[in-house]
């Protein structure tokens, strides 16, 4: 198929009336009729049984593709690899807008420019013919150190083109975890900004794999002399732009199988691990997902959650296969409204916090000007709502009584199979184990339940370790173990969950320690339990919190924001002790259940009562 007819193509289903809710709703929960035999299908998902000798019925999959887990777009099947989906993309929606930014070469916000599809295509050969001028080889891995830009979406296009391997890299990471995984990925070369390459600087010569950092936003004649390490340099983005351009290589196009990106953890609970997903894995996930939302070239997209997270990645690469614009906000959150109101998006992908604060503005929106449309795409939850693109099963956790036995519904842990589950942590087999088994299952540490229609609902964690509203993915234990320097504190639980955007706290007070502040302070009192009672002696408590997390550099959302203080200390005879004396966060959590819910509604009482700007 040539670009012409691929041009209409996408023009024809653009201007194919949409079908109404009712019909969509059919459409997409209508059997395979060549399935019958093998699954039931109850809707959103088809049943079938693990192993057809055991006679147990517990594997779900999509009620599109009940026999064939989906790996390959359905009308384009030969795009295998990012390569593949972008130069398709370039082909087709040449001079449609693609990447736009409203920050100005000068450092002003304005209006939105744009650069379009042919006119990406065009940089990221420069950039890639750039690398390979400088030396760095084919497979070599490539760190991006910034926040999203059109430059970061254009480097990571040049790195598929070239067969690299891109290595994103939080630019809120600190210099121990940046300089862990570039260490341990070999990063040759990696693009930063003026204000990470600070950071870098601070130990490159911890660093002797890298051969080239790129400065995007820099500017030549201020880029510091490179330093006295053998094959080092430091150019400008320009600068390697121009150079590539000047001196254009041949694509040099990746396998299906080939490593597309090694995306490392944050450290939370201690050394990252980078988790190795190919260009396979990248194609099945958008083409899963492709089945049941549709995307066109009017579309217009606002990217501002970090595209070093695979969620943001994977969002961009299925709206590049059908041709949408990829509008980036200016880089501070606290505008992103004002990037909304001038953008006007049709598409926008979030995080549940973000979604609650202007959830009421969006529908105005909505309502009123139109710029948000119906089509709204609430990606954060459409994630889960969508038809499921593995297969997915549920395994009993006994020891936090999940069974799937359980009534009215199944629950236990949810376990993944299928073509966009990664390869692997890299240079890591141990951990690699502990969460893919011999029947390559991944093993998410999440806890699911099935509802009618085959529904899936996540409703706990495995493992102590839980993210955020907006995002941010928390160790209790590790702060814990911070706040029991804290004099009051005896015992401690931190609580928190997706809902909500901060951390609360159920204290066991040292009750000599605090009946001497008690009497420090004048305060009266019956018996320990008032005196843990007294707004007081809470806001006494969090203080020394505070000050003891502030010693240990706890990051601002690792801060707990409201205590509780209890007499009665945690024990095995109250059943919140294990034998080792750990606290047993899901007993905890169902025993401190009306305060975690007092203490989350009294934050959100005194968030309303603040005067709003």
């Amino acid at each position: 198929m040539d670009a012409t007819d691929r041009r209409l193509r996408a023009v024809s289903a653009h201007l194919q009336p949409q079908a109404t809710a009712a019909r969509r709703t059919s459409d997409s929960l209508a059997p395979n009729p060549t399935a019958g035999e093998y699954a039931h299908v109850l809707g959103y998902s088809a049943v079938l049984p693990e192993k057809l000798q055991t006679g147990k019925w517990n594997v779900y999959r999509s009620a599109h593709s009940p026999i064939t887990l989906i790996d390959r777009f359905s009308d384009y099947p030969d795009i295998g690899t990012l390569h593949d989906n972008f130069v398709n993309a370039v082909e087709t929606f040449r001079d449609c807008r693609y990447l736009g930014t409203r920050v100005h070469s000068d450092g002003t916000i304005g209006d939105y420019k744009w650069m379009t599809y042919g006119e990406a295509g065009t940089s990221r050969a420069a950039i890639g013919s750039g690398l390979i001028c400088h030396g760095i080889p084919k497979g070599a891995r490539v760190g991006l150190y910034f926040i999203n830009r059109p430059e970061w979406t254009i480097v990571d296009n040049a790195c598929s083109a070239y067969s690299y391997v891109s290595v994103p890299l939080y630019d809120t990471l600190g210099p121990d975890a940046v300089q862990f995984i570039v260490n341990h990925a070999s990063v040759e070369a990696i693009f930063c900004v003026p204000e990470t390459l600070r950071t870098l600087l601070s130990f490159i010569t911890q660093m002797p794999c890298v051969r080239l950092i790129v400065v995007v936003g820099g500017v030549d004649e201020n880029m510091p002399s490179s330093p006295a390490a053998a094959g080092m340099e430091i150019i400008t983005y320009s600068m390697l732009h121009r150079q590539g351009h000047m001196s254009p290589q041949p694509f040099r196009p990746p396998k299906p199988e080939d490593v597309a990106t090694i995306c490392y953890t944050s450290g939370t609970t201690g050394t990252p691990k980078g988790a190795v997903l190919s260009h396979a894995n990248f194609i099945a996930n958008v083409a899963g997902q492709d089945l049941g939302v549709k995307f066109y070239p009017s579309d217009v997209y606002i990217s501002y959650l970090p595209l070093a997270h695979i969620y943001e990645r994977t969002n961009q690469i299925w709206l590049v296969h059908r041709g949408a614009a990829v509008g980036f906000y200016q880089g501070d959150n606290l505008k992103l409204m004002d990037d909304l109101n001038t953008l006007k998006p049709t598409v926008f992908a979030s995080v549940p916090r973000l979604y609650n604060k202007i959830y009421a503005a969006i529908t105005n929106a909505v309502k009123e000007s139109g710029g948000l449309k119906e089509r709204l795409f609430h990606a954060a939850y459409n994630a889960k709502r969508q038809a499921i693109i593995n297969e997915v099963k549920l395994v009993d956790v006994p020891e936090m009584n999940y069974t799937s036995e359980d009534q009215p519904y199944p629950r236990g842990e949810i376990c993944a199979r299928g073509p966009i589950i990664f390869q692997g942590y890299y240079k890591d087999e141990v951990q690699t184990r502990e969460v893919i088994d011999e029947d390559s299952w991944l093993h998410t540490g999440d806890i699911g339940l099935w509802l009618p229609g085959g529904r899936l609902k996540i409703i706990d964690r495995k493992k102590n370790i839980f993210k955020l509203a907006q995002g941010e993915y928390i160790a209790p234990e590790k702060i814990e173990n911070v706040y029991a320097k804290c004099k009051f504190i005896a015992q401690c639980f931190v609580y928190g969950d997706s809902f909500n955007s901060c951390l609360v706290a159920v204290v066991a007070v040292e009750p000599e320690v605090l009946k001497s502040w008690a009497a420090l302070e004048g305060i009266q009192y019956e018996d320990l339990r008032q005196l843990c009672s007294d707004p007081r002696a809470r806001a006494a408590v969090l203080a020394d919190m505070d000050s003891i997390g502030k010693e240990a550099q706890l990051r601002g959302f690792e801060f707990v924001k409201a205590v509780t203080l209890v007499a009665e200390p945690f024990t095995l005879e109250n059943g919140l002790l294990t034998p080792t004396f750990k606290v047993k966060r899901p007993q905890a959590k169902a025993y401190f259940a009306k305060e975690i819910t007092t203490m989350y509604a009294q934050l959100l009482d005194a968030e309303s009562a603040r005067p709003k700007l």
